[in-house]
């Protein structure tokens, strides 16, 4: 299993249509094989910061989501919004959970 963070820094003023088109590849995501979570965080503290935390069974299961047709869509449409990004790839030997 992996959990995978992704932060996205956003023009500003480019929040909405940022996250209207990134619902439908949520909601397909979500449907994918090996894809446990995936979910798109907004920062209370800067309002140009998302963050994108998923989980997957595998780091296969993952590289099949990024080739995937809804995210290379997701990622052209919103190309022009970003300012930048970072891919964190969390690979847990143990997870302690409260």
């Amino acid at each position: 299993m992996i959990y995978v963070v992704s932060t996205v820094r956003i023009h500003p003023g480019t929040l909405e249509p940022f996250v209207e088109a990134a619902y439908p590849a949520i909601e397909t995501t979500r449907r994918e094989p090996g894809c446990i979570l995936y979910d798109l965080h907004a920062s209370v503290t800067d309002p140009y910061r998302l963050v994108f935390t998923s989980q997957w069974e595998s780091r296969e299961a993952f590289n099949t989501h990024l080739e995937s047709p809804h995210m290379l869509a997701l990622c052209e449409t919103n190309k022009p919004l970003v300012l930048g990004a970072k891919v964190e790839i969390i690979h847990p030997e143990r997870v302690e959970v409260l």
